[in-house]
């Protein structure tokens, strides 16, 4: 009975890593399709970085966290570019392309 512990904390730990890779890729993949589809010259407007340095950033990110699967770091390093991005520059972007300004 006391062996199942570690064996049953093995799996769960298995089950998480791969719900957390699976999620970070999916957040990250999302957020570089966005940035790629978006114009530069919406990217200067908002007064952030360049359209190639968010893509850059998060592409690197998603390129990590695909080769180290195994090391939670690199992907909440790449969650968190990704949803500054996604929380903060795209509805900038959208509201420039709406064309109703911000707020």
């Amino acid at each position: 009975m006391a062996t199942a512990a570690p064996i049953f904390f093995d799996d769960v730990r298995l089950y998480l890593d791969v719900t957390m890779l699976i999620v970070s890729v999916v957040v990250q993949a999302v957020a570089l399709i966005h940035c790629l589809t978006q114009r530069g010259a919406g990217f200067q407007a908002l007064g952030t970085l360049p359209k190639g340095a968010w893509a850059g950033i998060i592409g690197i990110c998603l390129a990590l966290t695909m080769v180290t699967y195994g090391y939670m770091l690199i992907s909440m390093i790449g969650i968190a570019a990704a949803l500054v991005y996604m929380l903060d520059i795209r509805p900038g972007l959208k509201d420039l392309s709406d064309g109703k300004g911000f707020w």
